[in-house]
């Protein structure tokens, strides 16, 4: 019966891959919106612009998980429940089972684990049990999707943890067939592919191994301009890292555009 639930929410999240990837062919490309709690507007620029993923940093400070990017960041940090958690439950029931009023826009959430990660899986599965249908895709195929980041514990205990739970792939590392049914997608830092001096044939063949092992490439640390969004939507990087999200969108609905203007005055 277990194993059973747990083919049927990968089953679901697969099906979500799809739906979502569907939804951003207006868009052209994937986007994922960078230590999104630092922006002005947490969440609801994100939402806007229809990013793929947001990301949030957190760690454990007590009982209670924070939001912050370095531990001196704490003392004023706000709760992920109340930043993230809340909102986005409240906006399910707003739009009566999705996220906004696009009911074919469902994105990921991404939880950057900065320390502790087994112990802060655990207080997050306990909140978000909370909220089976805004947080669970085996309740509702448009929830949010919950990806685990960071500090991400030992791989060989990924199968353990509630289904509606994936993670962060890299690809350094090596996943039997169950866990990497677990893996949302593969990051890495943009850093170790890269220099002024490199060619980009190391992004190539990264780009090849992911897609070969059925899974989306993300690549962080990359620079943040519409040159470097061009390159890597060319280079077949699924998910463009950035801290721009309404430039960022903007630039590929404006390519978009462009393509579709073309192809009328052929």
């Amino acid at each position: 019966m277990k194993n059973d639930f747990i083919f049927a929410t990968v089953k679901f999240f697969l099906f979500y891959i799809l739906i979502s990837l569907a939804c951003f062919q207006s868009s052209g490309q994937l986007i994922h919106a960078h230590n999104d709690y630092q922006k002005p507007e947490p969440l609801i620029n994100a939402l806007r612009h229809k990013a793929f993923s947001l990301e949030a940093d957190i760690y454990l400070s007590g009982n209670r998980l924070l939001v912050a990017h370095d531990k001196k960041e704490l003392p004023t940090a706000k709760t992920l429940d109340s930043l993230y958690l809340q909102p986005i439950a409240e906006l399910f029931r707003r739009h009566k089972g999705t996220i906004n009023e696009d009911s074919s826009y469902a994105p990921v959430l991404m939880i950057d684990i900065k320390e502790n990660g087994e112990v802060v899986i655990a207080h997050l599965i306990k909140l978000v049990s909370m909220h089976p249908s805004v947080f669970d895709c085996s309740v509702n195929q448009k929830a949010v999707q919950l990806v685990i980041s960071g500090d991400r514990g030992p791989s060989s205990k990924w199968t353990t943890y509630p289904p509606y739970i994936f993670f962060d792939g890299r690809p350094t590392e090596i996943y039997d067939s169950a866990t990497l049914q677990r893996v949302a997608f593969i990051s890495d830092s943009y850093l170790r592919y890269i220099s002024p001096r490199d060619s980009t044939s190391r992004i190539e063949q990264l780009v090849k191994k992911v897609h070969d092992m059925g899974k989306l490439l993300r690549l962080w640390a990359s620079p943040d301009d519409p040159g470097s969004w061009k390159l890597q939507q060319q280079l077949g990087i699924d998910i463009i890292n950035t801290d721009k999200v309404e430039e960022c969108r903007n630039y590929f609905l404006k390519g978009k555009t462009k393509k579709t203007a073309a192809v009328i005055n052929q």
